[in-house]
């Protein structure tokens, strides 16, 4: 944004709007899709812009990577072909053979398969810890440890991390915090303005929005490492598309309104299913009685859309919950605008079974879409059988 503007605003719906314009000279309000390769040069070396190939860069990711940057807070962002994607930049740009990691006892199975059956692999140790103990974060320190890796809200069990406080933790032991902010989103949450060195996006999440594109991100204040991170994303080449760009900066621009629906459908259907008979326990950081309660209205703005929840009946009551659902979609992923259950145990966290991350057998996980909340309710109710 030219100096001459910043007065402006400075405000997120602003900036997730304002910050996509690439002023183009046909004067397009929307970022052109640049569906590109390569680039001439004006003579040997004489680079447009600096681009010259789009694995390194291409006009559209860039849009998306500044956008990314504006609303996290951060100076460099980085746009990649998944959210998976994004982390194996990142854990290989900081990381050697030898080091060691500390991760999350409620982490994505995805995630938790990366470090366990590939980076393990390259000679890289980890542990596990109750993120949401600092005390514990601490306790699993090594000398040889270089990262933190912390997500809040936790995927599935929709844990809460008190972020500055990790960040100490991190901090004093010369380790870097990564958090994965997928769930909360820049929106709801901005964690490097809580001390955390580089934020995790899944992109196909509530970033994109609609369940139509695949990407991931890595967002970071520290200019020297979004170099090396930069370095790192084009020798490697899990690069976010220019069509998938442009469809996760559509996205972005309705992510404050949508955010606030998902929350407030959230909430609802967190209460409903707090008082029916046949639930054990409902996770969702907005509920005072969530153990994260305090620290998630602390440093979020509200409390996102994601629920999750245990049945009475065991493993088999939870699936034939998952499919009775009707206005609930039956599928992985989250945050669109269309509301999905799913069964982690056997979908989305089959990955980490007979590990330390195991999942409750009963547990359910809703992403709570943007539809009418009486819907969705009479849905869940009958669903568990009222």
């Amino acid at each position: 944004m030219p100096m001459s503007d910043r007065h402006i605003s400075q405000h997120f719906e602003t900036l997730a709007i304002t910050r996509q314009h690439r002023r183009p000279l046909t004067g397009a309000v929307v970022p052109p899709i640049y569906q590109v390769s390569t680039y001439k040069q004006d003579g040997v070396g004489g680079l447009r812009g600096g681009y010259e190939y789009s694995r390194s860069a291409n006009p559209t990711r860039t849009a998306l990577e500044e956008n990314l940057a504006a609303l996290e807070g951060g100076r460099r962002g980085l746009a990649f072909a998944s959210g998976l994607a994004a982390e194996d930049c990142l854990l290989r740009t900081l990381l050697s053979p030898g080091d060691h990691v500390v991760i999350p006892n409620d982490a994505y199975g995805g995630t938790f398969r990366l470090f366990a059956k590939v980076v393990a692999r390259w000679g890289v140790e980890w542990s596990v810890a109750d993120t949401s103990d600092p005390a514990a974060v601490r306790a699993a320190l090594t000398p040889k440890t270089k990262v933190v890796w912390v997500e809040t809200p936790s995927n599935p069990l929709l844990g809460i991390t008190d972020i500055a406080a990790v960040a100490q933790v991190a901090r004093d032991a010369g380790a870097r915090l990564v958090v994965d902010n997928t769930f909360a989103t820049p929106y709801l949450q901005q964690p490097l303005s809580l001390g955390a060195d580089v934020v995790v996006h899944s992109l196909t999440k509530y970033m994109g929005g609609h369940s139509d594109v695949v990407g991931g991100a890595l967002i970071t204040d520290d200019a020297d490492l979004g170099e090396e991170l930069a370095f790192h994303q084009n020798a490697m080449g899990a690069v976010a598309g220019p069509f998938d760009s442009w469809l996760v900066l559509r996205g972005t621009k309705t992510l404050s309104v949508r955010m606030d629906r998902h929350s407030e459908n959230a909430t609802k259907v967190a209460d409903m299913l707090t008082r029916h008979p046949r639930v054990t326990g409902v996770l969702y950081p907005g509920l005072p009685e969530h153990p994260g309660h305090e620290v998630a209205a602390k440093q979020m703005k509200a409390f996102g859309g994601m629920v999750s929840f245990r049945v009475e009946g065991g493993e088999q009551a939870a699936v034939e919950v998952c499919n009775r659902a009707k206005v609930f979609t039956l599928g992985e992923s989250l945050g669109g605008v269309e509301s999905l259950i799913e069964h982690p145990g056997r979908m989305t966290h089959a990955s980490v079974a007979g590990s330390a991350l195991e999942v409750p057998a009963d547990l359910v996980r809703l992403s709570v879409g943007i539809e009418n909340a009486d819907d969705l309710l009479e849905d869940l109710q009958q669903a568990l059988g009222r």
